[in-house]
């Protein structure tokens, strides 16, 4: 995709598909272990995308795009899910001329030198965002959330790269945050997935 164009609703859709070719696997039978223990048809592994050029130039302007109306000093979330969005989006901060600092939210606080739950340079009274790559029930977005809130943070809501649209995640994060974005929904995928199917 050429550097200079941002017709972003072509770009959520390159990105739906990078997301169905590379992160997304289906099995009616015996279907997906998840990570809260329950099982799915579906299953998301987002990094192939966000570790990629192109969808961290794709992520990056969608999520500028996406917050573009909020006055933000910072986005992360839950490593590692969060860590390859959040960095595309400073990055294209930067190329945009909006700087927003990225940060890292630590599964456990460190032991060792200065001890910090979170990493980067934002600080108590920023107004940021929070990230993640997948929501399913929600679980490690909140966790991200608890963290900010303990740093001090303004929390104005909370960004993913893929809803599985299940599982009440996005009902469990916007009792937490006044709002949940998505860039992609499984619905998107699963429609992708019928067509090929076909």
């Amino acid at each position: 995709m050429n550097c200079e164009t941002r017709d972003i609703p072509k770009m959520r859709e390159r990105l739906t598909e990078l997301v169905y070719r590379y992160a997304f696997q289906y099995s009616e039978n015996p279907g997906f272990k998840l990570a809260h223990g329950g099982t799915s048809p579906f299953y998301f592994n987002c990094k192939k995308v966000t570790l990629d050029p192109e969808g961290q130039y794709l992520i990056g302007n969608l999520i500028f795009e996406a917050l573009s109306d909020l006055e933000l000093d910072g986005v992360g979330g839950l490593t590692l899910g969060a860590d390859a969005l959040a960095n595309a989006a400073a990055y294209t901060s930067w190329l945009r001329g909006g700087p927003v600092q990225s940060f890292i939210v630590r599964k456990s606080r460190k032991d060792h030198g200065v001890i910090a739950s979170i990493e980067g340079k934002v600080k108590a009274g920023n107004r940021v965002v929070v990230l993640d790559d997948v929501v399913t029930t929600g679980a490690s977005t909140i966790q991200a959330i608890s963290a900010c809130r303990r740093a001090g943070f303004e929390i104005l809501g909370a960004l993913a790269l893929v809803d599985r649209q299940e599982l009440d995640g996005r009902q469990n994060i916007e009792k937490e945050v006044p709002f949940l974005k998505a860039l992609v929904t499984c619905e998107e995928v699963m429609r992708i997935h019928r067509q090929t199917a076909l």
